[in-house]
């Protein structure tokens, strides 16, 4: 067994002087205090050194006890002005999965769209707001169940968030028809936010000259869909569509030859680990919880540990 830990992270920021202190994410103090941990009690590796042993599974190929991965979703700017810097001084490497819309178009990713309307709302008043507006567009042009319904099928507590606030993710990602999500999760950021959508997307992500000087100085760059879609709900061809875009915008920064994938949400399905390959793809990272296995997982479906899985967050990685 060659044991994997691959930790995820998405905001790394300094919390507690942002303008929405109530987004999740990893207080950058909390940040450095687990980078030095992880750097004492685990071997970080590079992103470079995962593939080798992918490659090399025939033989077992090398991969250092303790083997610890870095990653980080969805092209943020506070990980290249908060965590980068963090990383360099302690000498290791990040992989950042970017999605291509953040830095082409500069437009709001609609998860980004829900995790502040979620930072900045009541969640019992914001449940009441969405069960509002599916009412009142339910027989108009759109078709779904009673909202109890999917209230009772979808609002199912994680590991880290309420039912009522998974409620709000489902309906909003996923759910309803995708138009009709772009309206609703749009209204409410305008009634709770503060700011436009364009300001915000300004504010959020990476631009293309910080993810060159990224790659230049060591960090890893791969792929995280281009409109941070659901993809293994998508038809054949759309979900082809972005994934060929996403590699199309961040060719720059990638291998074409061996790629890596990270799936939006964690979704994905045979169709896709089946385009994924053809395309070029060498290791892919999901959602699911546990350490992963290098002799025994497929590498397009490795399985990754939350940041607060870590101390001084906790040690839950520990038992998993």
């Amino acid at each position: 067994m060659r044991k994997l830990y691959i930790a995820m992270y998405h905001y790394t920021r300094d919390l507690k002087h942002s303008r929405y202190p109530e987004i999740r994410g990893m207080d950058i103090s909390l940040f450095r205090q687990q980078i030095e941990y992880m750097k004492s009690h685990f071997n970080i590796v590079t992103m470079e050194q995962v593939l080798a042993a992918v490659r090399e599974r025939e033989r077992g190929g090398p991969l250092p006890e303790q083997a610890l991965l870095l990653t980080f979703d969805d092209g943020y700017i506070d990980n290249y002005t908060f965590a980068f810097p963090i990383l360099q001084e302690f000498g290791v490497q990040g992989s950042f999965f970017i999605p291509g819309k953040t830095f082409v178009t500069h437009q709001l990713l609609d998860v980004n769209k829900i995790h502040y309307i979620l930072a900045s709302a009541n969640i019992f008043e914001l449940v009441e707001d969405v069960k509002k507006e599916m009412d009142y567009y339910r027989g108009q042009e759109y078709d779904y169940a009673p909202v109890d319904e999917l209230f009772h099928e979808y609002a199912i507590a994680s590991r880290f968030d309420i039912k009522e606030t998974i409620f709000i993710k489902r309906m909003l990602q996923t759910v309803l028809p995708e138009r009709l999500r772009n309206t609703i999760s749009s209204k409410l950021f305008e009634k709770y936010v503060g700011v436009t959508e364009e300001q915000l997307a300004y504010e959020l992500y990476m631009t293309e000259e910080q993810i060159r000087t990224m790659k230049q100085h060591g960090m890893f760059i791969g792929i995280h869909g281009y409109d941070h879609y659901w993809l293994g709900n998508l038809p054949v061809e759309k979900m082809r569509q972005d994934i060929s875009m996403a590699l199309d915008t961040l060719d720059e920064f990638i291998d074409r030859k061996q790629w890596v994938m990270n799936f939006p949400y964690g979704n994905y399905s045979p169709d896709v680990l089946e385009y994924i390959k053809s395309e070029g793809a060498c290791a892919g990272m999901t959602t699911e919880v546990r350490i992963a296995d290098l002799d025994s997982d497929n590498a397009l479906e490795l399985p990754r540990l939350d940041c607060n899985d870590f101390p001084p967050k906790s040690r839950n990685y520990i038992d998993l």
